[in-house]
């Protein structure tokens, strides 16, 4: 007896929502990618840069000019946002519930870079203080953590990285048979001749 085939329509509209739903995962992942990325880069690189430049006098000599970096003042920003990169990257090569715990781990790591970035916009350092890299802090901590957000609500279905090479399982609607494949139509053919058989055997 052979199998009951579904209609061909019924077929097609399930494979076209799968399709569907696997392009939306992989453009959330890249977005999310993209934000941690971009986000902790950024927070790196400002917390790298001068924030406060104090002149120190010296009697009749010139006074000397004593500048601070964001790492110099907070020495935990730079550590975590470079963390919070590496993390980004990490999210292409998990899956599952792994991926959600490392966005929430991102999430809380891009939330600490603001709040480092959000007292240098208030703290006072002495001398002069430029405002614009503990913002550019805030901001890119802002940004990872939205990156780290998705990634904890929406990352569990995301793609792994190589999945597309991965050989489908048989589902329900498309089971996988042993026999011979006549009158299974073409596709049916060549996965029979993939598994060594003769379609042409009844």
């Amino acid at each position: 007896m052979r199998p009951v085939e579904p209609p061909v329509a019924e077929t097609s509209r399930t494979e076209g929502s799968a399709g569907a739903s696997s392009a939306r995962g992989r453009r959330e992942l890249t977005y999310a990618v993209l934000c941690c990325l971009a986000g902790a880069g950024l927070a790196c690189w400002a917390a790298t840069r001068t924030w406060s430049v104090e002149l120190i006098p010296r009697g009749a000599l010139p006074p000397s000019r004593q500048v601070r970096t964001g790492t110099d003042l907070l020495p935990w920003l730079f550590p975590l946002a470079l963390v919070a990169l590496a993390g980004g990257g990490a999210v292409l090569a998990t899956r599952g519930r792994v991926r959600r715990l490392l966005g929430g781990l991102l999430t809380l790591l891009g939330l600490a870079v603001a709040a480092g970035g959000g007292y240098g916009l208030t703290a006072d350092f002495g001398g002069q203080v430029s405002r614009q890299w503990p913002a550019l802090c805030l901001l890119g901590g802002l940004v990872a953590a939205a990156g780290g957000l998705l990634t904890a609500l929406r990352g569990g279905g995301w793609p792994a990285m190589g999945a597309r090479y991965e050989r489908p399982a048989a589902t329900a609607e498309q089971p996988a048979t042993a026999g011979p494949a006549v009158g299974r139509g073409t596709r049916d053919a060549w996965d029979a001749l993939d598994r060594g058989e003769d379609p042409t055997v009844s």
